[in-house]
């Protein structure tokens, strides 16, 4: 069974950063593929990043490219979305999301392992 715990979410202006973080436990983070998904009130989960077990390959949803990093420390199991000139459309609780083998690391149903997710407000 693998933990998730985020963190790092807020309350921040339009045009401003947020760091999110995601520690796990339970399985040798190494060996896990993470990833990022965010859903604002009344939509569905929204894919938003994804990063390989090495972290040597990225990929993120169109509405966030260019603005969030997903990164990763192995040795501290953690995994980061880093967010940068947030917007109001941004608004959502943001939730981790691991599994060791993935098909499609866009599709949610795809991740075996959820954390509790950290929301995330931007002000317009």
């Amino acid at each position: 069974q693998v933990q998730l715990v985020e963190s790092g979410g807020g309350l921040v202006q339009a045009g401003g950063s947020l760091e999110l973080s995601c520690v796990a436990s339970g399985r040798t983070f190494s060996r896990l593929i993470m990833g990022w998904f965010r859903q604002a009130p009344g939509k569905e989960r929204e894919f938003v990043a994804y990063i390989s077990k090495s972290g040597a390959s990225t990929f993120y949803g169109g509405s966030v490219k260019g603005r969030f990093t997903i990164s990763r420390d192995n040795a501290k199991n953690t995994v980061y979305l880093q967010m940068n000139s947030l917007k109001f459309e941004d608004t959502a609780v943001y939730y981790c999301a691991a599994d060791e083998k993935i098909l499609v690391y866009t599709n949610s149903r795809a991740y075996d392992y959820w954390g509790q997710g950290t929301s995330v407000t931007v002000s317009s």
